[in-house]
């Protein structure tokens, strides 16, 4: 590709962007609606359609620009299929225009790609009267070559129509190209090269009918054109015949098949051929609907033998005028059809036969081939009978059921009846509880010697009697009552049923059956567990059984496993027997783990000053697997009351060390466990430093008294039960905490290493607090390091105090999650009132520093 051809995407781009020139020389030339497109295609009154997908690009000769070498100089209009996507079109409009005279437009165009692909497609589109755009007229697709071509537009709108001609660029699948227009001419006279057609007239036909258009038109040779029907908002009709009238003139036909209102729409011929096409005026193909009327006939008068009628003609479906009226008549029981043309509002058909019925119909008729409609609605109708002579005999039941009655009557004949149609009917009426009647009358067949009237209620009084009816009257026999026979009773009601649950029994209630259907006897209740949150509790039993009396709708169910639910299915009988369960499920409510009996049991293992190792044993559980295990440090005043061990309340809320400490709380959760961890009895240690489930145990203070408490939780759902005891007490100690050094490793050397060691430390402690006290001001900067010096302050003391007894604890090496607290908490340095003291130390404090022989304390107030 040459240098000019790479820059057209660029070239264009800016043309995109220019707008066109809205006023411009004359085009004096041509006359209105031509243009040459040598000031653009504003002053020509041309225009972009708004709602294409891209515009058409002026090439002016007068300015330089970047298209092949090979394409047409001059000015014209082109779109680069390169820069658009397949099936994207840009429209170009013409200037509306009313043809009072015969013209031509001609133009000429050009679809060229240097290597011959297929730039994609022109249309020509004619629009009428500012309606929706038909299919194209003309068009063109593929490579025409680097020369103009010429075609020419025969466009047959006559006044006082409008059109607007407009030029279509649609991109193909290559977006490879060129298409380009110049020189329209709009001329005053007619194509030579596409035909001209004559006035296309509407064309009316009843609906179901066949329809022509016959399009005639002048112009040579055009016989051998494409020619088609094309409909505004539809598919193409193709030439059905065509035949030449002369040598300037044809004429082509084109025939709908059967139409309907569907097919009404606006209609025009189109020819096509290479050098250009023809389009005739739109014309209407109007679809009439054959009259129909809408009500049927009105019954004026009626004897044995006629019957009076009126018509109803006013009222119709369809179109007129109405030229014709008939009645059309039949036997209801025959094949036979007679009609009868009507001129006038009413008629009168005589010589009908008694008591029978017959079928009357209107029908309409309009101008034109088909114009008869269908026949109007149907009015049905007897001719008179006499009034039967008597009533039937009084009933005779032939057999009661529960929910039916069979019923025996004399046969029927017509020296009774003294009608050849009649009727024979059964009504029935019953009164139930709950406010239910109903009254119903049944048709029954007057040959068969025996009706059954079904879908009646059980055990409840029914009033019967017979009818016999004609045209002319009506017969009744006396009402007979009957009771139905009981039935088996209905469900209770599920809405009725209420269970109420306690941990090892369930209170439950109802109702009767909304239809007892007889007297109820009794009610049964079956039940058994289907599942339960306790894994240990057995949940494939067989069910069992109760029975309570008619009168009696609850019942306590005893001796149930707790968290369990149970399933009950309840119905009720009668002497027919039980009718269908209602089920219900209900679950019992879990109960609290079952702790160990500590009473009397010493749990406690092991007690220093700052810590005190308990033995735990497992719960069992009752209802709900164990949840947790939670160890509860409750610190002991003298003024307050001891909670007794056995009738004491658990602690349901858990509360941490720290806010305990903060909040003033008596009691602190120093572990959480879970039930895995202690399959088995093991020690434990309270005061060990550690974190259990984010509760930390911190160390006791020495001058204090603690109970320990010990508790099982199960929890399920929304429902959660504690178990607890108190298992240990550690008093508070009377005197400082001593750690006592192993006399056989005290030698003279020790001695004085540990002496000198503990005056380099006192002296080193001394000139801190000096500092410290010096740089008090300066606290907030260096509150890290002081919380660093005092959690190993801290660890120190522990380390110290608690070595005898620090792995004591099988569950601390058994239980991952427990982590030191000092590894694991932000710990503070400081008491509100003494910043050297720890707010974890509530008591004197004692840290010992030294090895084996020789011990020093410091103590924190």
């Amino acid at each position: 590709m040459d240098t000019a051809a790479a820059a057209l995407p660029a070239f264009v781009a800016l043309l995109l962007l220019s707008p066109w020139p809205l006023l411009g020389s004359a085009q004096g030339q041509f006359s209105a609606g031509g243009c040459t497109f040598d000031d653009g295609p504003g002053v020509c009154d041309y225009h972009q359609d708004l709602y294409d997908d891209f515009e058409w690009v002026h090439v002016s000769a007068q300015e330089p620009h970047y298209l092949p070498p090979e394409m047409p100089q001059g000015s014209y209009m082109i779109v680069d299929s390169s820069n658009h996507d397949p099936g994207e079109k840009a429209r170009l409009q013409l200037p509306t225009m009313k043809e009072n005279d015969t013209h031509c437009i001609d133009f000429s165009y050009l679809l060229y790609s240097q290597k011959g692909l297929n730039p994609g497609t022109l249309n020509i589109l004619v629009r009428v009267n500012k309606g929706p755009l038909a299919n194209p007229i003309w068009n063109v697709t593929g490579f025409t070559g680097r020369d103009w071509l010429r075609a020419e537009l025969a466009v047959s709108t006559f006044w006082p129509n409008e059109y607007q001609v407009i030029f279509e660029a649609e991109v193909s699948g290559g977006r490879n190209g060129y298409i380009a227009i110049d020189d329209i001419q709009v001329l005053s006279y007619p194509c030579d090269k596409s035909p001209h057609f004559l006035r296309l007239g509407d064309v009316e036909v009843n609906a179901g009918q066949n329809a022509t258009f016959q399009c005639i038109a002048t112009g040579r040779d055009a016989v051998h054109n494409k020619l088609w029907l094309q409909r505004r908002n539809g598919e193409d009709i193709p030439v059905a015949q065509t035949k030449n009238i002369n040598h300037r003139r044809f004429a082509a036909s084109f025939r709908l098949q059967e139409v309907t209102k569907t097919d009404q729409d606006l209609y025009r011929c189109v020819t096509q051929s290479e050098r250009g096409s023809g389009v005739s005026n739109f014309a209407q193909l109007i679809v009439r609907e054959p009259p129909r009327p809408i009500a049927p006939p009105q019954l004026l008068g009626v004897g044995p033998t006629y019957l009076l009628i009126q018509l109803n003609a006013n009222s119709i479906i369809g179109d007129g005028p109405i030229i014709l009226k008939e009645v059309e008549y039949r036997m209801t029981s025959g094949s036979w059809t007679e009609t009868h043309a009507v001129n006038a509002p009413t008629y009168k058909l005589w010589h009908l036969d008694p008591d029978t019925e017959y079928e009357i119909r209107v029908l309409l008729t309009r101008p034109g081939e088909g114009g008869t409609g269908l026949p109007g609605p149907p009015l049905i109708t007897r001719t008179k009978c006499a009034e039967p002579m008597r009533t039937p005999k009084t009933l005779k039941i032939a057999e009661i059921q529960a929910r039916r009655i069979a019923v025996d009557w004399e046969s029927l004949g017509y020296n009774i009846t003294r009608c050849h149609t009649f009727n024979v009917t059964i009504c029935y009426h019953y009164f139930r509880g709950h406010n239910e009647s109903k009254a119903d009358c049944l048709d029954m067949d007057p040959k068969a010697p025996q009706h059954v009237v079904n879908h009646l209620p059980p055990y409840t009084n029914v009033s019967l009697k017979m009818i016999l009816t004609n045209p002319e009257g009506r017969k009744e026999s006396e009402e007979t009552i009957i009771q139905t026979d009981e039935d088996v009773p209905g469900p209770v009601p599920v809405n009725s049923l209420q269970g109420t649950s306690f941990e090892n029994k369930i209170f439950l209630n109802w109702k009767e059956p909304l239809d007892p259907n007889g007297i109820i006897t009794q009610y049964e209740v079956s039940y058994s567990s289907i599942r339960s949150f306790d894994p240990a509790v057995p949940v494939a039993g067989p069910p069992q059984t109760v029975s309570n009396l008619w009168n009696s709708t609850h019942h306590v169910f005893m001796h149930l496993h707790p968290g369990t639910t149970y399933q009950f299915f309840i119905r009720a009988s009668t002497i027919k027997g039980f009718g269908p369960a209602t089920a219900i499920n209900v679950t019992t409510n879990i109960s609290a783990p079952t702790l160990p009996d500590y009473e009397g049991v010493d749990a406690s293992l092991n007690e220093t000053a700052t810590t005190i190792t308990v033995l735990l044993r497992p719960a069992q559980a009752k209802g709900a697997p164990i949840s947790a295990y939670q160890i509860v440090v409750e610190e002991l005043h003298p003024h307050r009351t001891k909670r007794e061990a056995r009738a004491m309340e658990c602690y349901q809320v858990p509360v941490t060390y720290q806010n305990a400490m903060n909040g003033g709380t008596p009691y602190y959760f120093a572990a959480e466990l879970p039930p895995g961890n202690l399959p088995e009895p093991a020690p434990f240690t309270v005061g060990d430093n550690r974190t259990y489930q984010g509760f930390w145990n911190p160390p006791l203070a020495p001058r204090k008294g603690y109970n320990i408490y010990f508790q099982a939780m199960s929890s399920v759902e929304k429902e959660t039960k504690t178990q607890c005891v108190r298992i240990a007490t550690k008093a508070a100690a009377t005197e400082e905490p001593e750690v006592i050094p192993d006399p056989a490793k005290q030698t003279d050397r020790v001695v004085k290493i540990a002496g000198i060691s503990a005056g380099v430390l006192v002296f080193t402690l001394l000139l801190l607090v000096v500092i410290l006290i010096v740089k008090k001001s300066k606290l907030a900067k260096k509150r890290k390091d002081a919380l660093g010096n005092t959690r190993q302050e801290m660890t120190h003391m522990v380390n110290a105090m608690d070595r005898s007894y620090a792995d004591q604890s099988t569950l601390h090496a058994e239980d991952p999650l427990s982590i030191t607290f000092m590894d694991q908490h932000n710990f503070s340095p400081r008491l509100p009132n003494d910043p050297l003291v720890p707010t974890a130390v509530l008591g004197r404090k004692n840290v010992y520093h030294g090895d084996n022989n020789s011990f020093f304390a410091i103590s924190y107030l």
